[in-house]
């Protein structure tokens, strides 16, 4: 492979597609989860919308560096790369370890704190494949996902917050003149 250092959307958006099937995550696993946590609230929302969402978070650059790094350290640990007592805890998944959620907060922290809190809802909930990435990474697997069931939630949240954004803006575009709404608490 070249050396190549700078890369553009398109560019980046195919490594990371690549890079996570590489690793069994497919986009339209990603975008259920969008829409799963979206659904809740607006039934008008599509799965092709939540598609168009996730594929356009995998074309930041921020994001795109996370993927990059967070499946390569999943992949070394799995080669037993790092030095104890970091290799232990990685290959457990230890749940105080903690940094690999510092980076999935940080690619939900595009989108604000909704989409850190949707990530939250996420990583505690475990829903569709990052259940699945969750389970069948841990200690005694051939495999790892410390960081990669993290990622793979937080580019949910934030598709998940970006379907969100694009139903208010829709809905403002309907409604010009509705400056507030009133809530009967």
């Amino acid at each position: 492979m070249v050396n190549k250092l700078i890369f553009s959307r398109e560019e980046m958006f195919k490594l990371n597609r690549d890079k996570l099937r590489s690793r069994g995550v497919e986009i339209e696993d990603i975008a259920k989860i969008a829409f799963f946590q979206q659904s809740k609230y607006n039934k008008d929302i599509s799965m092709s919308t939540c598609i168009e969402s996730v594929e356009k978070i995998l074309t930041y650059r921020d994001i795109f560096h996370i993927v990059q790094l967070s499946i390569d350290i999943d992949i070394l640990t799995e080669k037993k790369m790092f030095s104890a007592p970091i290799q232990n805890i990685m290959e457990a998944d230890l749940g105080m370890f903690g940094i690999d959620e510092i980076l999935g907060l940080n690619i939900a922290a595009n989108y604000g704190v909704i989409g850190q809190t949707n990530f939250g809802d996420i990583d505690v909930n475990k829903p569709g494949i990052v259940k699945d990435l969750n389970d069948h990474g841990k200690l005694g697997s051939k495999n790892c996902h410390t960081f990669l069931d993290d990622v793979v939630g937080a580019i949910a949240a934030a598709a998940s917050t970006r379907v969100a954004q694009i139903q208010s803006e829709e809905q403002a575009e309907k409604n010009p003149n509705v400056t507030y709404i009133k809530l009967d608490i």
